[in-house]
């Protein structure tokens, strides 16, 4: 299973080569501060402003302002910040900020953030969605008078449903709110005419379509309120001070002409067609399978289920193994245990929330991937079927003192001074099912952590020789090692960052 099949491209997505050509262009080449007027940084500058000519063009942005930044959460801030100080120098204090229930955590915490730093005196409050992920226009309509900032996305994170913006636009049709769209996961996907709908502020993050991270866009709408977030030298016109990022500004840019030529990302029906060969591999490999999003309503490259019986942490594992990368929910919040609040807020049953998996991959995937990510995904369905799948994942107790850590750069001279030394693998048996129970060359014991009591005894009486316990992340081998070594066995160690980071060293 040589190989990586990435499909967490809501995560983040891997650079268009393209566009890390720009960057290394920018870096060795053309490094120029925009600032300076000389030769290098007139051509600095140049490139900016072609960068942000090409954005116009790609979001139909013809008017307003349209600054880069770090990201999304930045122009989130700067959204968040320009209506709250407009509201604030009009005393016109009070009202409802309103954001979408299943928005990005970046929304509402900004929201509470800046209304209680201005001391504005609004409510934040969270407008509901339907079963289907859609908000619902009719509490919007009732709301719409009292309030200051609506907040919703043009498509959401974890399962790809597509807001109705244009039924939310005619809801706020004379209202005196402002509107934010978060616009992250719309950009190369779905058809962008800013400057022609009634949206205030839109913000974007390269990382989410082949750019790099740290690189980002926010349109402001012309008349709309607007307060620098971060003040100094003046840079982006005073609008966004400090030195401009441009490698990042240049990578975007190679991703935007992409954008505009044509012929690096497919069209709808092309990944439409990508998205129903996965949900037929899916369905193959998982029995029970239930998709947690309206297909005829989300983005065709996104897809969000849950598979009675088997927790996310199970499917994220099993497919890691296999060497396929997908997450749980929202990769901000899939390394907490806890249900998808997205899920939850479209009233799904409790156990789908608590075991969704998010599958997503990006708008230049080619055909042979798509082949590529069906063969692994029937692989994983065979190493499942018939393998039993621990009751818990809380198997051994937190509050004790940690076993040794081995980080992987002291795995050569470790193995030199312990050649007797067993490493233990506590993946769960399907996982090794998935993908070869080796590591570097080494081979490994293997002791499922749900089945570990059944081991305990055996290394308790045993103590000659070290242990190395092992996992995927690093998280379930360090507890179990731990507890091994409170029940009193001498020598016991655990790999940091498992098998995802035994290779770096």
């Amino acid at each position: 299973m040589d190989g990586m099949i990435y499909l967490d491209a809501n995560a983040t997505s891997p650079i268009l080569p393209a566009a890390s050509a720009a960057a290394q262009a920018t870096l060795s080449a053309n490094f120029g501060n925009p600032s300076s007027t000389h030769a290098v940084g007139l051509r600095a500058r140049a490139m900016l402003d072609a960068t942000r000519a090409c954005a116009r063009r790609v979001l139909g942005a013809s008017d307003g302002r349209l600054l880069f930044n770090s990201g999304a959460t930045e122009g989130i801030q700067t959204a968040v910040l320009s209506t709250l100080v407009d509201l604030k120098a009009r005393g016109a204090t009070g009202g409802l900020l309103l954001y979408g229930a299943t928005e990005h955590k970046a929304v509402p915490q900004a929201l509470a953030h800046w209304n209680a730093i201005l001391g504005t005196g609004c409510e934040v409050r969270a407008l509901p969605v339907d079963a289907n992920g859609q908000h619902r226009l009719d509490i919007l309509r009732e709301w719409a008078p009292q309030a200051r900032l609506v907040c919703t996305m043009a498509a959401n994170n974890e399962t790809g449903v597509v807001s109705d913006l244009a039924g939310i636009e005619q809801v706020l049709q004379g209202s005196r709110a402002l509107w934010m769209v978060d616009c992250v996961q719309a950009l190369g996907k779905l058809p962008l005419e800013l400057s022609r709908t009634r949206i205030d502020y839109a913000p974007f993050s390269g990382h989410k379509l082949y750019a790099p991270k740290g690189i980002g866009m926010l349109y402001v709408r012309a008349g709309a309120p607007f307060t620098p977030l971060i003040a100094g030298g003046g840079q982006e016109d005073g609008q966004r001070s400090g030195t401009e990022n441009t490698a990042g500004i240049a990578a975007l840019g190679a991703v935007l002409d992409a954008l505009l030529a044509g012929g690096t990302f497919h069209d709808h029906a092309t990944l439409e067609n990508y998205r129903d060969r996965l949900v037929d591999a899916l369905v193959a490999a998982l029995p029970g399978l239930v998709f947690n999003m309206p297909f005829a309503q989300a983005l065709p490259t996104t897809l969000n289920f849950s598979v009675p019986g088997r927790s996310s942490g199970d499917i994220v594992d099993l497919f890691d193994a296999a060497g396929i990368q997908v997450s749980a929910g929202s990769a901000c919040s899939s390394a907490k245990a806890a249900p998808s609040y997205v899920l939850e807020a479209m009233a799904l049953p409790d156990w789908r929330a608590a075991s969704a998996v998010r599958l997503s991959f990006g708008p230049a995937v080619d055909e042979a991937f798509i082949d590529a990510a069906c063969a692994r995904i029937g692989h994983c369905g065979r190493a499942l079927a018939g393998c039993s799948v621990s009751a818990t994942r809380d198997v051994y107790p937190h509050d004790i003192e940690p076993a040794a850590v081995l980080q992987p750069a002291q795995w050569a001279a470790f193995f030199a001074d312990h050649p007797d030394a067993q490493l233990v693998d506590v993946r769960e048996t399907f996982e090794h099912a998935a993908g070869a129970a080796t590591l570097r060359g080494r081979a490994l014991y293997s002791a499922p952590l749900s089945r570990q009591g059944e081991f305990v005894p055996a290394w308790l009486a045993e103590q000659d020789h070290a242990l190395v316990f092992v996992c995927r992340s690093g998280k379930r081998s360090a507890r179990a090692a731990a507890t091994l070594r409170h029940l009193g066995r001498n020598r016991v160690y655990h790999l940091a960052g498992g098998f995802a980071l035994a290779g770096e060293a």
